[in-house]
């Protein structure tokens, strides 16, 4: 069989590779998405053809201005306050995910949680105080206990839920004690979660980053060239995580490949401190 003309073949690898994804009828709701790390899932996701409800603590115009990128992909975006440590404010919050399903996605339900919303608070152990531990608690493991919990029935059946973990979890560096074992707290509790919510066929996964150049921390990460330098130091791929490593893993783990992939840890970090 003749080869079609060179000219031909050209044209069509140009039209292959500028194809947008086709939309799917999927729904994530990402949590702090409107910024670093869940902004980068939430349009990863949004390029996978999968629709993106996400939430935001206090900058409605930063969320408002990734819903309008992520639209641009050909998929449909909503954004929505909330507060993942006012655990009391769950079910109001519900009330309003089932409404912007019904009025902006023609659906009951939605397919894929990914709690991502997060803060950072460095202290030693010794100087730790209450207040700090108990808004990390709330919001890192309280909150993504009973926000999971209350989205139980919004969610269909064969979907996922993905966890955000952190590399702290596996390896120490000093003033990050509560915050470690919060997301360790994260990792036990994500096994259970698999084990029984598998008669649903959901899938419950967690996924540790390791440093990321963000805002997270007040930017410490991405602002002080020596934490930069000692981190990049000290990991086998010889540089600091960026946005973009992660976001891509996330929305992977809500495609049809992966499946088979369920009560996990996966690390992205570069292999740090290996």
């Amino acid at each position: 069989m003749r080869k079609p003309p060179a000219i031909w073949r050209v044209t069509f690898v140009f039209i292959k590779q500028n194809r947008k994804m086709e939309p799917t009828n999927k729904i994530a709701l990402v949590t702090g998405g409107s910024r670093g790390l869940g902004k980068n899932m939430a349009l990863s996701l949004a390029k996978k053809g999968i629709n993106v409800i996400l939430t935001y603590n206090s900058k409605q115009d930063e969320a408002l201005a990734v819903v309008a990128e992520i639209e641009k992909t050909g998929v449909k975006a909503a954004a929505l306050k909330l507060d993942t440590g006012d655990i009391k404010s769950f079910d109001s919050f519900f009330i309003q995910v089932a409404g912007i399903l019904k009025n902006t996605f023609n659906t009951s339900n939605f397919d894929f949680l990914i709690n991502n919303a997060g803060i950072g608070v460095n202290a030693s152990f010794a100087e730790t105080k209450e207040e700090d531990f108990d808004l990390l608690f709330n919001i890192h493991f309280k909150g993504v206990f009973f926000l999971s919990q209350k989205a139980l029935p919004l969610i269909n059946d064969g979907g996922r839920i993905i966890n955000l973990s952190s590399g702290l979890a596996r390896f120490c560096m000093p003033g990050y004690s509560a915050y470690g074992a919060m997301k360790g707290a994260i990792e036990v509790l994500t096994r259970y979660m698999a084990k029984e919510l598998g008669a649903r066929n959901i899938a419950v996964n967690v996924v540790a980053p390791g440093a990321i150049e963000t805002d997270f921390g007040g930017g410490v990460v991405r602002d002080n060239q020596h934490v930069n330098d000692h981190i990049a130091g000290i990991t086998a791929l010889g540089r600091v995580g960026l946005p973009d490593d992660i976001g891509g893993v996330v929305s992977f783990l809500c495609t049809e490949d992966a499946r088979w992939i369920n009560a996990q840890r996966i690390e992205v970090s570069g292999g740090v401190n290996l």
